[in-house]
């Protein structure tokens, strides 16, 4: 596996989240606006937007899901498939939309900050490794 330090601001997470949070809110909005009855209020697309930066840059780090270790990139996929499935069902009250634009969010954000880490996190994905 490819570790590099990169050089980003220190100020780029706070962008990140605070911008994921707005910028995921925005096809709900969208959606929603001839829904009077509609709410939605959260951080869940700027956590989203967060984890899928942290996907970014080490796609087979071991993350705990319910105690069970599960590489980022597979946990990163079945919560795109989850949060679009439960979108389509539309039953609840959490605004998956938020999730998987704020996923989107992230890990665009993070190859748009610094384009040269598109070819390592390219480099990484295809050298799957496995820490449990």
């Amino acid at each position: 596996m490819i570790y590099e330090v990169y050089s980003l601001p220190a100020y780029s997470f706070l962008i990140l989240y605070m911008a994921g949070i707005i910028v995921s809110s925005i096809p709900s909005v969208i959606k929603h606006r001839n829904h009077a009855y509609y709410r939605s209020l959260g951080a869940s697309g700027g956590v989203s937007a967060v984890l899928f930066a942290f996907v970014y840059f080490a796609p087979w780090q071991t993350i705990y899901i319910w105690f069970i270790p599960v590489p980022t990139i597979i946990a990163a996929v079945a919560f795109i498939g989850y949060s679009v499935h439960m979108s389509k069902k539309g039953d609840g009250t959490i605004n998956h939309d938020a999730h998987y634009y704020g996923a989107l969010f992230g890990f665009l954000f993070t190859l748009l900050l610094e384009a040269s880490h598109g070819k390592i996190f390219w480099e990484n994905l295809l050298q799957p490794s496995f820490h449990f």
